[in-house]
């Protein structure tokens, strides 16, 4: 018997684990890392792909505000939540939004659609200064022509139902909203770098296809949490867009919230993402 123990002991150490798992799959990359952008790139702005991916956005945006804003603004009017989709609809309005938008757009531009993202992926050199400025323009361009079209729907209605802008609800404090605001938008941006990493894209030939799925469900369960307290924020351009068409004093007295909120979470994901989650181990090979 010790014998026949000692031969299958022998025989389960024999072989070494052919997909190692966790930081000892680092060490012999199986794909190819694309290389730091560039802080300016002036050819940029010579091509067309950069013109057409600033378009997307601006159209992805737009869309985004369409949809979004009229759902808000359905379930304000209704006499009760019971009576319209409540707060669980305005989060699958936005989640399913980000899920089809970030799919069209995905190979165009990147799907971004939101400043947050596109800041958190210049700070991890996924794109150039000079993208991510004409990004953030074109996103926030999108969402004010966006919320002004839903007031160019029912203008007088869009004054009484708020116009989708974002405020702190009663009870909570500026602390709570900037909290939930980096919170919220650390969720988002962490799901977008896992969803489009590039060593999961070799490793997972479905992560690709997937990666919309992910990104719009990480929005719903935000929407889900952060309704409440600050009607969630999470996108500047967002926030940006409803301020500036429904244009009341409560709408900017805390509008700096969904700004610094958005950027410091994004800042956090890219740098957890790149410095621990992608830290390749130094290792003593023999």
């Amino acid at each position: 018997m010790g014998g026949k123990e000692e031969d299958v002991r022998l025989g389960a150490n024999k072989f070494s684990e052919r997909q190692p798992i966790g930081t000892t799959a680092q060490t012999d990359k199986d794909y190819n890392e694309p290389p730091p952008a560039p802080l300016f790139e002036h050819g940029e702005l010579y091509s067309w792909s950069f013109w057409r991916a600033g378009i997307a956005e601006f159209v992805a945006t737009f869309l985004f505000l369409c949809i979004t804003v009229l759902t808000v603004m359905g379930v304000n009017r209704a006499p009760s939540k019971c009576a319209s989709v409540g707060i669980q609809g305005i989060a699958w309005a936005f989640g399913g939004m980000i899920f089809a938008l970030v799919y069209c757009t995905a190979g165009i531009s990147g799907g971004h659609i939101n400043p947050a993202v596109t800041f958190g992926l210049l700070l991890a050199r996924k794109l150039s200064l000079t993208r991510a400025i004409f990004y953030m323009v074109m996103q926030c361009l999108g969402a004010i022509c966006g919320a002004g079209v839903v007031k160019g729907f029912q203008p007088s209605r869009y004054e009484v139902l708020g116009g989708g802008a974002n405020v702190m609800n009663h009870g909570y404090t500026k602390g709570d909203g900037l909290g939930a605001e980096i919170v919220g938008t650390f969720v988002l941006v962490y799901t977008v770098f896992s969803a489009t990493d590039a060593k999961r894209n070799a490793r997972d030939s479905h992560v690709p296809i997937l990666a919309p799925l992910p990104i719009g469900f990480a929005v719903f369960l935000v929407h889900l949490a952060t309704i409440p307290i600050t009607g969630t924020g999470i996108n500047p351009a967002r926030s940006l867009g409803a301020a500036i068409i429904y244009n009341r004093d409560h709408a900017w007295n805390d509008h700096w919230i969904f700004w610094v909120g958005p950027f410091i979470g994004a800042a956090l994901a890219a740098l957890y993402h790149q410095i621990v989650i992608r830290a390749i181990p130094f290792k003593s090979r023999a």
